[in-house]
Formats: C-alpha cells, structure tokens, sequence
C-alpha cells in the first residue's frame, strides 16, 4: 500500500515543474522606466517652485503639505514598492484638493469675519493704506520727466516698473523700489527733456502700461522722510508725501494732511471722532459670531426659517411628484406594446438636454405677457412674479426635468424583479391594484430607496433651477435678500456674492447649517429604506 502511495509521490513531484517560468518581458521596458522618470522630474520641478512661491509668502503649512505630497509620490513611483498606492495616490490627492480642502477651509471661513474690505490680513491693510495709498503732492514740490521701462530682458507684462526720470536741473535718475538714485548707465539718451532710451532697460510703450493699468497706478517710488514720487499721467511724476502713516508703538494710522488718527477697531481703522473708516479692513477669528447671527438676528432668523421650510418642501414634493409620474410611465410601459422602444427613447429626451437650458426655454415660457403657456390656455397667471405660483412654477419645471430620471430607474427595477411573484398573487385572486400595492412596490422601493434619498439630497441644493428660473424671486420689499422661492444655497450664494456685499464668513456658516440638516436627513432616510430592505428580505 505505501508503495503504491509512493510511486503516485513521485510521478505528482516530477509532474510539477521544478520553478516557476520567468515572467516574459515586454520590449518598451526600458521607454516605460524612462516616461517615468521624466514624469517625476517634472513633478518635482513643480514642486520645487511651488515650495519658493509658499516659502516666500510665509505659508508654511501649504509648504508642508507640498512637501508631504511630493515625498509621498516620489517613494510610490519611483520603486517597484507599494503597487496599490500606484493606483491609490492619485484619487487620493485629487480628493484633498477639491473636496477635504474645501470643506476645510469653508469650516475656517465661516469662524471668520470674511466680506468685503476684510479678506486679508492686518499686515497687508497698512500695508496697502500707507505704502501703496495716496499721495499728497506738496507746495513747490519737485517734478520729473517720467520714462516707463523694465529691466532689459525682463518680461514687460510681468516685471518690475522702473522710472527713468529727468529732474530739474537735466540729470537722469533711477527710480525703483529701493528708491531714486542716479541713473548708472554707459549709454543714456536724452531728447526733448526726457530718457527715450538707456543700457540696460526696455522703454515701455503706452499700450503696455496700460494692460498693467492697475498695477501702475499702485506703483511708487519711496524716498525719505515718508515720501514718494508718484506718476502724473505716462510722461511726468511729482515727489509727495505719504499721506497715512503707521504708528507701531500706538497700533494707529495717522493721516498727515489732516492729523486724523484711526484706529483699530472690529477689524477696520476707524477714526477716533467718529467718520468714515480706511479701507480695506483685515480678516480675523470671530469664533461662533456667524452662527449666532443666524439664530438671533431677528430678520435673518425669519428668513432662514421660511427658506428652510419652503427648503423642504420643495425637496419632498420634487421627489415625490417625479418617482410618482416616472413610476406611472414604467408600469404602463413595462408590457409589450407598439412603438415602446421608441416611447422610452422619447421620454429620455428632458434628461438629456442640459439643465440650463431647458430651465431659461421654461422662464419664457412662463413670461405673463408673451410665454407660451398664457398665450396657448388664455390664462393671465403672474408665474414668475407671484410668490405661490412662482414655487409651482418651479415644481412643474423639476416636474419635467426629474421624471425620466425616475423612470429609467423605475424600469429598470420592475425589469429585475421576478414575475412568479406576480403571477402567483394574480392565480390566487388578487387584483392589480392589490398586486402592485403589496408585492411591486415593497420591492420596487428596496431597489430605489437610496435613489430617493439621493434625489432629495440634490433638490435640496438645486441652485441652477432656481438661479435661472426665478432667481429666488419675488422678493418682498422690506428684505431684498430672501426671495419666495429661494432654497438655503441660492440664499447663501446672494450673501456671498450679492450686490449689496458680500459676507463670506456668514455664508460659510449658513453652508455648515445646510451640510448638517441635509446629513440628518439622509441619515433618517438610509436607516428608513435599511429597515424597509430588512423587512421585505
């Protein structure tokens, strides 16, 4: 027995190969090490300049993060090593920059006073008052003859501004951010009382410096004793004073035409009669100050309440009104009948077309005196400028636009389900209504629960419906902010980026409040539609 037990040993053993085969070579091994070498190199050129531009602006946790990213590409890619983070890496990285960074810095913003004249830092707020603020032009004041240039070779849409200037007594001088001193130069040309050329500097045309229009304006040259000379027009420039200057030891802003004193106040320079304030203003940590506004304020309380309710609402009833019609479509269409490929094919059409433009095709529609809708059915409706038929306006555009979502994964849903059920319940006696009531639907919506919730989570946030239909209108007289039919992200939008100024912190914190009701939401709905599935499992 146990020779017969090793005779079919040895015949398994010398069936076996005795190693594995190597592994076959392609022939573009070599080209393939080198594309990605090459790839690394540049990444790293980039990242290279990346960390001088973070390094010279102080921002060392963006410097950090450069780093950490570089480092972790260039130990994935350039081994044979961690294989799945080859793949991993790169979703990863396009993950933190725009979705994990946004989120972030929206939680920063909204702790922060962030709007108009306060979106930088108090350091760069004297800096642009005093250093790049006005200047005054004094009795008696020197003058010059203004040539514009940069230096030879530079980039004339990107490099420092240079004066070449002419004074009063014929000689040339330099003018740059260090200040004025003779123009060094072996070769200088002089005509008509002012520089037309010099060695070592590119003379700029007119057209140039007026596509760097702003920067010119800002642009002046320092002198001492807290003055400057600064440009009048292309072809002549002044030496004045600086009309603010900062005081350290008081933290003031002293305006030295009129001996005005600001000072630091709620994040602006404020003078200390009372008047006006310097702008811009600078951002600072407000802490929960944003958040509170929205639950104390009274007018901002009321209308983030009613947006929030008519939020809701038009949330639910768009879900709703679309599965409602999208399921009836499926059902008629689910049995054999002429032209049903053809039907289904049409029906698909308003998912199609882009949203955007079928909700500005709808805005005619609905105009009182010339939309289609009036015209055809003889009605004199106010859509847009009434507020209730304005919120049924947009239900029946997202009507339009949402069904054929609901269909197509209504049909595809009634097409997986098993038809004995039904033909059983059918054999027993059940009507259609009974069959539809307690077998299709239970296990229509096990299947489409989670796109319902999806659904209602999207209407939520329906920015582009409402922006191009109504535009959060009407608006009520006595608060132009919040419109009849604005959903919380149309008001947040007109907050942040309205005409009457934008509030990037307040926006910010009312984008949190819309992230955690909506999460509440969803997590209500997803443990609803887990234990429908348990039960009809």
């Amino acid at each position: 027995m146990m020779t017969i037990i090793e005779e079919r040993a040895e015949s398994v053993d010398t069936a076996r190969p005795a190693s594995r085969p190597p592994r076959p070579r392609t022939g573009n091994g070599g080209l393939g090490v080198l594309v990605r070498y090459l790839m690394l190199a540049v990444i790293l050129a980039v990242a290279i300049q990346a960390v001088s531009v973070t390094v010279a602006n102080e921002q060392w946790w963006a410097t950090a993060i450069v780093v950490a990213a570089t480092l972790a590409v260039v130990a994935t890619y350039a081994t044979r090593k961690f294989v799945p983070l080859k793949y991993l890496i790169p979703g990863i990285l396009l993950m933190l920059m725009f979705q994990i960074y946004p989120v972030f810095y929206t939680f920063y913003t909204a702790f922060t006073n962030a709007s108009d004249g306060h979106t930088i830092s108090k350091e760069e707020s004297i800096e642009a008052i005093t250093v790049n603020g006005p200047i005054v032009e004094e009795p008696d004041a020197d003058r010059y003859a203004l040539t514009v240039a940069v230096a030879d070779g530079a980039d004339p849409a990107v490099a420092p501004f240079v004066y070449l200037m002419v004074g009063a007594d014929g000689a040339a001088l330099l003018g740059d951010e260090e200040g004025v001193s003779p123009l060094d130069a072996p070769d200088v040309t002089v005509e008509g009382g002012k520089v037309t050329a010099a060695d070592g500097y590119s003379v700029l045309s007119g057209v140039q410096i007026n596509d760097r229009s702003g920067e010119f304006d800002a642009f002046s040259v320092p002198l001492q004793g807290d003055k400057a000379v600064k440009k009048i027009g292309l072809s002549e420039a002044f030496a004045g004073a600086v009309q603010y200057r900062y005081d350290a030891e008081t933290d003031t802003i002293i305006d030295s035409t009129s001996g005005t004193v600001y000072i630091a106040d709620n994040a602006s320079w404020v003078p200390e009669g009372g008047g006006a304030t310097l702008a811009p203003g600078w951002k600072q940590f407000v802490g929960f100050d944003n958040f509170t506004k929205v639950l104390t304020n009274d007018t901002v309380r009321n209308s983030f309440v009613g947006i929030l309710l008519w939020n809701i609402a038009f949330a639910g009833l768009s879900v709703l009104t679309t599965f409602a019609l999208g399921l009836l479509l499926a059902l008629v269409l689910n049995r054999k009948m002429i032209g049903q490929r053809a039907t289904r094919s049409l029906l698909l059409l308003p998912y199609a077309l882009p949203g955007f433009i079928t909700a500005l095709v709808w805005a005619s529609m609905y105009n009182k005196d010339f939309g289609l809708i009036n015209n055809l059915t003889g009605l004199d409706v106010n859509w847009l400028g009434d507020v209730w038929w304005a919120k049924v306006a947009l239900l029946v555009t997202n009507l339009w636009l949402g069904f054929p979502y609901m269909f197509l994964i209504c049909t595809g849903a009634l097409q997986s389900m098993p038809a004995n059920l039904t033909e059983a319940a059918i054999v027993d006696g059940a009507s259609p209504w009974r069959v539809f009531r307690s077998i299709t639907l239970p296990l229509l919506m096990t299947s489409i629960a989670p796109m319902l919730v999806a659904s209602f989570a999207f209407n939520f946030n329906n920015f582009t419906l409402i922006f191009l239909l109504t535009e959060g209108g009407p608006f009520p007289a006595d608060n132009p902010s919040a419109g009849a039919t604005d959903l919380l992200i149309s008001y947040t939008y007109r907050l942040a980026f309205g005409g009457a100024g934008s509030q990037f912190g307040f926006a910010a914190a009312i984008s949190i409040f819309i992230f955690i009701i909506v999460a509440i939401l969803s997590i209500s709905s997803f443990r609803r539609a887990i234990a429908l599935e348990e039960v009809n499992s």
